[in-house]
């Protein structure tokens, strides 16, 4: 695999893995060293040298990290993965497969994958004393309707008219991903789901919360929760409420970004195909790392 070509221009190396060559380079030593450390754990009592055996298509750790990557921008079947990269299929799925694990430890061990879940306001003050607002939304992507029937209406979205898995995000305002709870099935509410994962009562009292019109009640949870105001029933809302909705709507648009952030990797774009346990999860939570590191 021949990937000198990809790594001479920005553009190019963007349109690949999402990454600019210099990031793409800087990660390759982290990666490297995660590789290793997974190996050696893969086999412990191994007798031959560390990298002996027969060669591997993906003789190179960057192209192993390239590879991985490649995989979560352009989201292509293991079919024509296999083809680009000239192996087997299976191959092609076995090595995204086992690069995804090592890029995720990778992305921890840079302290750049947001958190699954706050247990106390202690905690997120702890992990980020310099954030004062933060913004939340939802974030959905489409998967293959199931053909049981059961699982076909726990996924179905009335809102999005389609199947889907959702998570709720929490990004802040330089448009970081702070928080991002695992994927569930779409049928449920926004609302829900975070009152679920308790997103609110773990966001310290002082920060001020900006979200959306979905998250109405939460006020009650967090005093400093801004959201629009709906349009009531029977008239129209009054020129200082839709001037008020507009600055909410205009300062919330960071979280938007954030989504788009993670969205520039087809994995979590398109429609999910794989039918690996948790990977839609995995493919989110990745796309999330490599965004926060990414902007800094």
């Amino acid at each position: 695999m021949n990937i000198r070509a990809a790594l001479r221009t920005d553009r190019m190396c963007k349109a690949l893995t999402g990454l600019r060559v210099r990031e793409f380079e800087n990660l390759v030593s982290d990666f490297s060293w995660n590789y290793s450390e997974y190996e050696a754990q893969r086999k412990p009592d191994r007798k031959r040298k560390l990298g002996g055996g027969r060669d591997s298509y993906l003789e190179t750790i960057e192209e192993k990290l390239f590879y991985g990557l490649f995989y979560l921008k352009t989201y292509p079947t293991f079919d024509v993965a296999s083809f680009y990269v000239g192996f087997a299929r299976s191959k092609a799925h076995k090595w995204a497969h086992l690069l995804f694990g090592v890029l995720e430890q990778t992305l921890g061990r840079k302290l750049v994958l947001p958190k699954r879940k706050i247990s106390s306001p202690e905690e997120f003050e702890r992990l980020y004393p310099e954030v004062n607002e933060v913004f939340v939304d939802g974030i959905e992507r489409s998967v293959q309707r199931k053909k049981n029937r059961r699982k076909q209406e726990k996924n179905y979205s009335g809102k999005k008219k389609m199947h889907t898995r959702k998570s709720i995000m929490v990004s802040d305002n330089r448009k970081r991903i702070l928080i991002l709870t695992k994927q569930k099935s779409g049928r449920r509410h926004d609302k829900k789901l975070a009152d679920k994962e308790s997103v609110f009562e773990n966001i310290p009292k002082d920060i001020t919360i900006y979200a959306d019109t979905a998250f109405v009640g939460e006020q009650h949870v967090h005093k400093r929760l801004y959201i629009p105001q709906k349009k009531p029933k029977g008239r129209q809302l009054s020129q200082d409420e839709k001037e008020t909705n507009h600055i909410i709507s205009s300062l919330r648009v960071v979280v938007e970004h954030a989504i788009n952030g993670t969205k520039r990797y087809r994995s979590v774009s398109e429609k999910l195909r794989n039918k690996k346990a948790y990977i839609d999860d995995r493919f989110l939570l990745l796309s999330a790392g490599l965004w926060n590191y990414h902007i800094g």
